[in-house]
């Protein structure tokens, strides 16, 4: 429905006209001349205007995010191709010993997660972002260079370390731009860059490593150099290329950012808007969807760490390296189908709980399958393994989107995204134990713990469902439809006070409501 004139000068002039010239928010106010431009327009000039506006926006954000996070997660998964290419025998790593390496990842990228959400409204994302990249890529570069297990172990806990930063506050930072129904398909397409470098980067490592000998270096090393530098290069290019929040976006008019808040406090209120204190931070502790997004997002995580290797399909028949390699691209193929066709669907219907319902249901059975099907019809084993790989992807872009749509106050959504991410992330610590070399070839009992989160994927997204839905109809019936287009300033408005049970507190501490806010309705 396009915004009529009058609903855009309401609008507009509730971001300009505050009391204060500037509030202590990350959504300036602005002036009254760029307010009254906008209502100027006619809704078809509006309609038009706000197009090119997302497009511009698009083309400006999501490419770069997406190059950022496929670099990320090859560094992360370049070692279980290093593996292949004989990391164990030249550096006499026992199965435990590898699996360690593999973990101690996992342990530091989990810390650091909610600290570099919070560091990141704090420093400017064009600074933070690029920062982390680099200093990630020169772990990444001298793992190449590493001897003995005891290196190798303290330089994967540095690039976790470095790595923490960059899926979580990419996430984080995408939900400040676009509206909450706009979000699904712009995070699925950076995530989808992921499952993409699932797709072919194990045949990118497996002809780095044909360079064995080259420079008297073995070929596993040659993966993890080359790839580092790749992604050194990229950091120095985020210099330029990352770009900051919509205040400060340069690539943007001053017009432009005026349209782009006023998108979002008709979408959210003042729910976008939020400065820190250790408050906000425990009102994301105490409430409840912080832990039952925590679980949904490991019940995908730790499956999404175990799902796409090679050393799996490797079991299924005797195949060699290059052919486990082919192997895995198709079923990564159709998992970035199923993840962008899921987004576009979300986004379209608005809806996210019924889509991870779906998925976490289907990859319950498919590893299930792994369990029940016997090693002698690997064809069986293989369908399972796209079954699988096919509905983990969707969740777990879903799961971001869902979150970062549910949650108010700019740090509140920081920090419970952080805590998501961190204990989600940590499914890589459990994936890589679980997953144990002397289990081959059928790995049931990583098989049958995955299955057991799927499960929990699929438990928590009905609780979630069911209890978002309940709240949605309890506030309906006292407070009745919440604020429209063009009515934002509801939100705060002493008549707004009066209608939500809200008299006699100030701005700043309605802002401290966030999601709580009687006018909030969730996404379901």
């Amino acid at each position: 429905m396009a915004i009529t004139t009058e609903e855009k000068l309401v609008g507009a002039q509730a971001i300009s006209n505050e009391n204060d010239s500037r509030t202590p928010s990350t959504i300036p106010d602005h002036k009254q001349s760029l307010a009254e431009e906008i209502a100027s327009m006619s809704p078809e000039e509006f309609e038009l205007a706000e197009k090119k506006l997302i497009k511009k926006i698009d083309r400006n954000l999501v490419p770069w995010m997406t190059l950022l996070f496929t670099m990320s997660f090859l560094d992360r998964i370049n070692i279980g191709t290093a593996k292949l290419a004989g990391l164990n025998k030249d550096l006499k790593l026992t199965s435990l010993q590898y699996n360690t390496a593999s973990m101690i990842f996992f342990v530091s990228y989990v810390a650091a997660e909610v600290p570099s959400n919070l560091v990141l409204k704090k420093f400017r994302p064009s600074r933070w972002i690029p920062l982390i990249m680099i200093v990630w890529s020169i772990f990444q570069t001298t793992m190449g260079l590493v001897t003995n297990y005891h290196q190798l172990l303290a330089l994967r806990f540095c690039l976790g370390l470095a790595e923490s930063g960059l899926f979580p506050g990419i996430s984080f930072f995408l939900t400040g731009w676009y509206k909450r129904k706009e979000a699904s398909k712009r995070i699925s397409l950076f995530f989808a860059g992921a499952v993409l470098a699932g797709a072919f980067g194990g045949i990118f490592g497996y002809a780095l490593s044909r360079m064995d000998g080259v420079g008297g270096k073995s070929g596993w090393s040659w993966i993890f150099i080359i790839e580092g530098l790749l992604s050194f290069v990229v950091g120095i290019a985020s210099i330029w290329m990352v770009h900051d929040w919509p205040d400060q976006a340069k690539f943007l008019t001053p017009l432009e950012k005026e349209m782009v808040i006023l998108r979002l406090k008709e979408d959210t209120g003042i729910m976008q808007e939020g400065t820190f204190s250790w408050k906000v931070v425990k009102k994301a502790l105490k409430d409840w969807k912080t832990p039952t997004f925590m679980l949904m997002y490991i019940g995908c995580a730790e499956p999404i760490y175990s799902l796409f290797s090679p050393t799996i399909i490797a079991a299924l028949g005797k195949f060699t390296t290059a052919q486990s390699l082919l192997l895995s691209t198709p079923p990564y193929v159709l998992a970035f189908i199923t993840t962008m066709g899921t987004a576009y669907l979300s986004d379209r219907t608005g809806k996210r709980g019924f889509f991870l319902m779906f998925w976490s249901a289907m990859a319950a059975i498919g590893y299930l399958l792994f369990l029940v099907i016997p090693i002698r019809y690997p064809g069986g084993l293989y369908f399972a393994v796209f079954l699988t790989t096919c509905s983990i992807a969707p969740c777990i872009a879903t799961v971001i989107v869902w979150s970062g749509n549910t949650f108010g106050n700019h740090y509140k959504k920081a920090t419970s995204m952080g805590l998501i991410f961190s204990l989600g992330n940590s499914g890589g610590i459990i994936s890589s134990q679980v997953y144990r070399g002397k289990d081959s070839p059928r790995y049931l009992v990583g098989q049958g713990v995955t299955f057991g989160f799927s499960c929990i994927c699929f438990i928590t997204t009905c609780i979630m469902f069911i209890g978002l839905s309940r709240e949605n109809k309890r506030r309906q019936n006292l407070y009745g439809s919440p604020p429209s287009i063009g009515q934002s300033n509801e939100w705060y408005s002493e008549e707004g006070k009066k209608k939500y049970g809200l008299e006699g507190m100030t701005r700043e501490e309605i802002v401290e409501l966030g999601d709580d806010h009687p006018a909030h309705r969730f996404i379901l």
